[in-house]
């Protein structure tokens, strides 16, 4: 990390800022906004999914394809979009990401068969959308030391706040205008509200080292030296991201879906996936607190634990008061899980190879999402 004096570049820092001061917050603020709008582009395609299969005629599992390409894009975008931020800042992967997105939905609103419908969600969408996720929550982690775990927490719940406001409002524009006229909706929104929040986020932290090391001082939890190799080390958190993330996609994407099967209708499908997401902020929260005193190591631990005990009910009850429990106790579990690999890689990883790294364990956290997307809807 540079350690020169003065924060000049960013709009929001002063030259007497500090790790985890004034500057680093509002920062944190508008990167929640940013991954908050940003995060439609891996919501909107669960929500209109039914749509979808109806207007093309298709099965279920081929109706699953463009959100399998969104992932599989999403995962891949997210390689470059690190690499970017890492030599030029978080601002210029946020921009291009801006772009992609919104020519993905009016290329989906116009798309006349369901592969270009994919294919553009695959491309566009789903690397655009990456911009916004582990770079972002890279870049944060660098502005913060000793609250590092509850900023990218909170940065992280960018995600989640997606999935808690966007599934019901794009099931409202799909009911009232088509799903056709929400795809163009989205993008004049994003390109309308996008751009002035990017602009904000351009500047690198740029703290002396006085400052950071008096706030490395103050932190609660001091990682232990783990007796593996970074490029070992980097090899499990891979491991680990598609094992959970696979189990992680079966209710977050069919949950929609499967409750249109089993009569309850999508309307409720879509209720039960903001109700877990919105958990799922709560969970996240509290999972960055937990960090901050335990390390990150152990926090995906106890996420990964009662994830997959929240998952188990799914198995058992299937009653409409009952999915409803039982999607707000998965998303109170799961949610703490995602921001834990970022956490880890700022505790065991050098700080300039953070969007890198993050990156890595993002794609293959996503890798797992659309493999276990798929292989439910199969």
């Amino acid at each position: 990390m540079p350690q020169t004096s003065g924060l000049a570049a960013d709009p929001f820092a002063s030259s007497t800022d500090q790790p985890d001061g004034r500057g680093s917050w509002n920062r944190l603020l508008v990167a929640l906004a940013v991954s908050t709008i940003g995060g439609v582009g891996m919501w909107s395609v669960v929500v209109t999914l039914p749509a979808v299969q109806a207007e093309f005629g298709v099965a279920r599992g081929a109706a699953s394809l463009p959100y399998v390409l969104t992932m599989t894009g999403f995962a891949i975008g997210a390689l470059g979009m690190g690499r970017l931020a890492d030599r030029y800042g978080v601002a210029v992967p946020l921009a291009l990401g801006c772009v992609l997105m919104c020519l993905g939905y009016v290329a989906t609103g116009l798309a006349p068969s369901l592969g270009l419908y994919a294919v553009a969600h695959g491309l566009l969408i789903g690397v655009g959308a990456s911009a916004s996720f582990a770079p972002l929550i890279a870049d944060i982690s660098l502005w913060f030391v000793r609250r590092r775990g509850i900023a990218v927490a909170v940065c992280a719940s960018g995600n989640y706040l997606a999935g808690a406001i966007w599934p019901p409002v794009v099931h409202h524009l799909v009911a009232a205008y088509g799903w056709r006229w929400t795809h163009f909706a989205i993008a004049c929104f994003s390109l309308v509200t996008m751009p002035v929040l990017i602009w904000a986020l351009r500047g690198t932290p740029r703290f002396s080292a006085a400052s950071s090391a008096a706030a490395e001082a103050r932190t609660t939890f001091v990682p232990a030296r783990l007796a593996v190799r970074a490029g070992t080390l980097q090899m499990l958190l891979i491991v680990a991201g598609i094992a959970c993330c696979v189990a992680m996609s079966m209710p977050q994407v069919h949950i929609v879906a499967y409750c249109g099967d089993l009569g309850y209708g999508a309307a409720r499908g879509a209720e039960m996936l903001a109700l877990m997401l919105a958990f799922g902020i709560v969970s996240r929260i509290a999972s960055g607190f937990l960090a901050d005193r335990i390390g990150g190591l152990a926090t995906l631990l106890v996420g990964s634990g009662l994830q997959g005990l929240a998952l188990l009910l799914y198995a058992l009850f299937d009653g409409l008061g009952q999915l409803y429990v039982i999607s707000a106790l998965f998303g109170l579990f799961q949610g703490g899980i995602i921001p834990s690999y970022a956490i880890i890689v700022r505790e065991y990883f050098p700080a300039r190879e953070a969007g890198s790294r993050v990156a890595l364990c993002i794609t293959a956290t996503i890798a797992g999402m659309a493999l276990g997307g798929w292989l439910s809807g199969a």
